[in-house]
């Protein structure tokens, strides 16, 4: 068989699509298997029956409810993926299997749990959640002193994750007096944002720019890769960010890459979540409805929207694109798709 070098190369891209799809697929099977043990039908910290999310690295599963705080950690301490939402890496769920499912878990990180401690239950406050598993995970004040995690790749102990310590002199910190303010937040979601494209970028260097684009919400930051001389870049990227109860506008910017100089910005946007996340707390669970519109952000002056722009269920997800101009510079136009991903009022998200 002849291959010419553009029909070669279209032909090992959908092989290795293919190879992909077939990697994911049974890697999802694998989960839906694990989760099917009896110890993993409830959640590992707070005993909510039907969990939807897992910590990767920790090897639990774990309700939309404990899912929040588990993010406030950190993925250095905690990696939370969704079970049914997200992709997961062969490593990641290989990691789920080696651990075992939450009884093994936990009788590694509650192994000294004091008799007189009760564990949060579906009712307990963000509080009394917080603090138990940041007690649990970050502080590790239930694990066995001699087996405390020195290891930041993982968070569930193995062979090279501990070291000893002198009986007695095991000082670690005390989760009663160390709650940091970060650990109280209760998200109510993930927004998951797709950086489809840029148009007619302001040129920055000679005859072009490096952009890149910056997700801000709160404190929290997230960034694309950079396109080399491209006013016009294409990123298809995804990034993620948690949505608190009191959320503002998110904000992006567009910056020009500059490996001397500070990097120069190519324009920004405010983007109001509000017609997004109040649409679908209105419709509740999407996989129950058929594909429809639910809301609508109008364009007008005082936003940045090209066109009027709608929140739709596609497929079981609140979905919602938009064409934004960007502001404070000479030029350019920006894509995105929006998900929102709920974190309250129902399990099956």
């Amino acid at each position: 068989m002849y291959f010419c070098n553009s029909n070669l190369k279209s032909y090992y891209n959908n092989l290795n699509e293919i190879l992909n799809l077939t990697s994911l697929t049974g890697n999802r099977k694998k989960l839906k298997e694990l989760l099917r043990k009896s110890d993993n039908r409830i959640c590992a910290d707070c005993n909510a029956p039907d969990p939807k999310w897992a910590s990767a690295n920790i090897g639990v599963f774990i309700c939309v409810r404990c899912c929040g705080v588990h993010r406030s950690l950190g993925t250095h301490i905690s990696k939370v993926l969704s079970v049914t939402l997200d992709e997961w890496s062969d490593e990641e769920v290989k990691s789920m299997i080696e651990v075992g499912g939450n009884s093994y878990a936990n009788s590694i990180y509650e192994a000294f749990l004091p008799r007189e401690f009760s564990k949060p239950t579906t009712d307990s406050s963000p509080e009394e959640r917080a603090k138990f598993i940041r007690s649990k995970y970050e502080f590790q004040d239930f694990l066995k002193p001699s087996l405390r995690i020195v290891s930041s790749k993982s968070s569930f102990p193995s062979t090279s994750s501990f070291r000893s310590c002198e009986s007695g002199k095991d000082k670690y910190s005390s989760s009663n007096s160390n709650l940091s303010e970060a650990g109280m937040i209760e998200f109510i979601g993930i927004l998951k944002v797709k950086v489809v494209k840029g148009r007619k970028l302001a040129v920055r260097d000679m005859l072009s720019s490096d952009p890149y684009v910056v997700l801000t919400l709160g404190k929290q930051k997230a960034q694309t890769s950079v396109i080399k001389s491209n006013l016009n870049p294409v990123w298809n990227e995804e990034l993620k960010l948690s949505v608190p109860q009191q959320y503002g506008p998110l904000k992006l910017q567009v910056f020009d890459h500059d490996i001397i100089s500070a990097d120069d910005i190519m324009g920004e946007v405010e983007i109001d979540l509000q017609p997004l996340i109040t649409s679908a707390m209105a419709f509740g669970d999407p996989d129950s409805l058929y594909d429809m519109q639910i809301g609508r952000w109008l364009k007008s002056y005082d936003n940045a929207l090209l066109r009027d722009s709608s929140v739709r269920i596609v497929d079981g997800n609140v979905r919602q694109e938009m064409s934004l101009k960007l502001q404070n510079v000479e030029s350019g136009e920006i894509d995105l798709e929006l998900q929102w991903i709920s974190l309250t009022g129902f399990e099956n998200c």
